[in-house]
């Protein structure tokens, strides 16, 4: 299942903090083999067939099937560039 860190948590909620049951939604954009993209957007709520991940209260994440596929075994984090954006980047689990 996909991993939220608490960065990229911090972030969804400053996005979604005009909506109670807002969250970021992860959808597969162009399945083209193994470079699949995809679309985040933020969505006032989850679609029918989306996974949603988060708590009652907290941030949401809501996966469209082949998104929930695709980053089963992935971290959400969000990376700052020089310029000091901040931009979501899915990365591998670290297995220990």
């Amino acid at each position: 299942m996909l991993t939220v860190t608490e960065a990229a948590a911090e972030a969804i909620t400053a996005l979604t903090s005009q909506g109670a049951d807002a969250g970021l939604r992860l959808a597969v954009q162009n399945a083209d083999g193994e470079s699949a993209q995809l679309a985040l957007s933020v969505a006032p709520e989850p679609a029918e067939g989306d996974s949603v991940l988060g708590a009652e209260e907290g941030p949401k994440v809501f996966l469209e099937p082949q998104a929930a596929a695709l980053l089963e075994d992935k971290v959400l984090d969000v990376q700052e560039d020089e310029a000091g954006g901040v931009a979501f980047a899915v990365l591998p689990q670290h297995t220990s």
